[in-house]
């Protein structure tokens, strides 16, 4: 694992703060007014349905709220650490497979986990719903409205989700005080990248142009949705990347090791990219390892110090 001292940081706090009271504003008219449901699964867990203009319908949202949120001053808020899922995965996923409930109790933090449909590309769709928007603009006025979030907030991802994490921070400057990939799409038409992103789509039996259409025809607007061409943007926030070599020094678990594969590259071309542009990121590339939560909770625990940094809860 390699480490490099980020800096900058607090040069952008201001920008941070205006973008997010920014989002704020815009999509407060949004949301203000709409009525949503919700599901108490716990002491501190629950899941929103929060319609959505953006999505065109309604989607789930699960929080974990501090401890004893409910008895704390109405005036006291709390920093967002959103957490998003993978492909033909769904919001429920982190509190399934980690221990995330556990894991967050006694810290003063809100935890979403945003719905990024069955893709988990949580992308602007060509000819569908704009995720990005709902993820960025509708869910945090939301949180700021009724569930005391600060505009102080941090965002991790595994697979596509890893690819949302450093789309949205790259595309959204400021918005986000650290970002974090796990086995991510991060150079989205490296070799082999738009072939896999079509894949990811069909299997949800819808049509792969529907996500940024052809990535011939449609060159800028893949372009535009690239993390590593949007890297610029990523400047001044820390950053974690980890990724798998799959089956080149792997155990035999074919398939997982064969999809880590495939990611290897991009994620390298990325981070490449990031090196080239002198912003520092902290990088944690392992033989072997598979498309899977054995090693996403691993990589998440690891950069665990990196996000709380930036929410500025106790590690």
């Amino acid at each position: 694992m390699s480490h490099h001292r980020t800096t900058g940081v607090s040069r952008r706090a201001v920008t941070r703060a205006a973008a997010a009271a920014g989002l704020a504003v815009v999509s407060g008219a949004t949301t203000a007014t709409a009525a949503y449901g919700t599901t108490r699964l716990g002491p501190r867990t629950l899941d929103l349905s929060v319609p959505s203009a953006a999505l065109g319908r309604s989607a789930p949202v699960r929080l974990i709220l501090p401890s004893g949120f409910d008895t704390r001053p109405p005036g006291r808020t709390y920093p967002v650490l959103y957490l998003l899922h993978g492909a033909h995965d769904d919001y429920t996923s982190w509190t399934r497979e980690t221990d995330i409930e556990a894991f967050t109790e006694g810290r003063d933090l809100i935890v979403a986990m945003p719905d990024a449909g069955p893709t988990g590309i949580p992308t602007a769709w060509r000819s569908g719903p704009d995720y990005e928007t709902f993820q960025l603009t509708e869910v945090p006025a939301l949180l700021a409205r009724d569930w005391r979030a600060s505009g102080v907030r941090a965002v991790a991802g595994v697979s596509t989700g890893g690819y949302g994490a450093m789309a949205h921070a790259a595309r959204h400057p400021g918005v986000f005080g650290a970002a974090a990939s796990y086995s991510g799409t991060l150079d989205t038409m490296a070799p082999g990248m738009p072939a896999l992103m079509d894949a990811i789509v069909a299997r949800e039996k819808l049509l792969p142009r529907s996500l940024w259409g052809s990535p011939v025809l449609n060159l800028l607007t893949w372009r535009d949705f690239n993390p590593r061409a949007r890297a610029e943007g990523l400047r001044g926030t820390p950053l974690y990347v980890s990724s798998g070599s799959g089956v080149i020094g792997g155990i035999g678990d074919w398939l997982p090791e064969a999809l880590e594969s495939v990611l290897w590259p991009s994620a390298h071309s990325f981070t490449d990219r990031l090196a080239l542009l002198r912003i520092p990121v902290t990088t944690h590339y392992y033989a072997g390892g598979g498309h899977s939560w054995t090693y996403w909770r691993r990589e998440f625990t690891a950069s665990w110090p990196m996000l709380a940094g930036a929410l500025g809860v106790p590690e």
